[in-house]
């Protein structure tokens, strides 16, 4: 018989607030690279940077797509 392997799932804080403009985005995306690059391989630290870049990616599209004209 096969014993089920624990899950890797803990309670995770709240996200916090992101910036609202582009700019400020930007500066939040290069800084949360750099703790990124930082980061053990694999670590919960260097998890939790990917995540927010992806948030952060997300919310640049939606700014840059609203803008008129429409950048990028």
């Amino acid at each position: 018989m096969v014993k089920p392997r624990p899950t890797m799932i803990t309670a995770a804080a709240p996200a916090p607030a992101l910036p609202q403009t582009r700019e400020a985005l930007l500066d939040l995306h290069r800084d949360t690279r750099a703790k990124r690059n930082a980061a053990a391989h694999g670590s919960a630290e260097q998890q939790a940077a990917i995540d927010l870049l992806g948030r952060i990616e997300v919310e640049v599209a939606r700014i840059e797509r609203a803008m008129d004209p429409p950048r990028g």
